[in-house]
């Protein structure tokens, strides 16, 4: 990572969580190093359809989506080790040979992506850093969007789903002031072929609604 962005906030938190199993950590030292992403040549050997999500948690909303699209190829970018070695487990299991992985800031990867290479961004339920002197840490920033905006094709989609309406107002605002994306579709709808993430379903317990925000990049 460059100077620059060491000195940028951290849009995550802790990095590690509890010890890992005996067979995650077998898989991050020897299936993670074949899926990892460089960011020479961050979509070296990929497909021409691409989709990415940043932040991906346990790795089940890529998983089922990697799943169900095999011609599209998938980026996931997650800091959390522990959550890194859960979607490894599931790429195992589901045999996907559509993923690739970059355990770390995504913020270099996006700056290390193509132009117009990717058709969909998914930024699912984020840190919603609610503390008023923390929000300058939220993922969604003029300098990201403005990655998002270059890196998406024409037409792509920016999907941003939220339980914090604090952060979606937030979302709604940011994207507003770029001015590069419309927003569509209905926010109380969940996207098509949604699979309930556990950051959802916690949300659902703890009596709060979501948000599923659909922002298509102008031409």
């Amino acid at each position: 990572m460059t100077e620059t962005a060491n000195k940028r906030f951290q849009f995550y938190g802790r990095r590690k969580g509890k010890t890992l199993r005996r067979h995650h950590s077998a898989l991050m030292d020897q299936l993670l190093p074949r899926l990892r992403v460089g960011l020479d040549d961050p979509v070296s050997g990929m497909g021409e359809r691409r989709w990415l999500e940043i932040g991906f948690g346990g790795g089940e909303h890529l998983a089922h989506q990697a799943e169900l699209h095999p011609d599209i190829s998938f980026i996931g970018a997650e800091p959390f080790v522990n959550g890194v070695a859960k979607m490894l487990a599931l790429v195992e299991e589901k045999n996907l040979a559509n993923v690739r992985i970059h355990g770390a800031d995504a913020r270099p990867l996006l700056e290390a992506l193509p132009a117009a290479s990717f058709e969909r961004i998914f930024l699912l339920y984020p840190d919603p850093w609610p503390k008023a002197r923390h929000n300058k840490r939220r993922f969604v920033s003029p300098e990201n969007l403005a990655q998002f905006h270059r890196v998406l094709r024409p037409g792509g989609l920016f999907l941003f789903a939220s339980d914090i309406d604090d952060y979606v107002s937030w979302t709604r605002g940011a994207v507003a002031a770029h001015g590069g994306f419309v927003e569509e579709g209905n926010p109380s709808a969940p996207y098509e072929n949604w699979i309930e993430t556990r950051y959802e379903a916690k949300a659902r317990r703890e009596g709060r609604g979501s948000e599923y925000l659909r922002f298509r990049r102008s031409p």
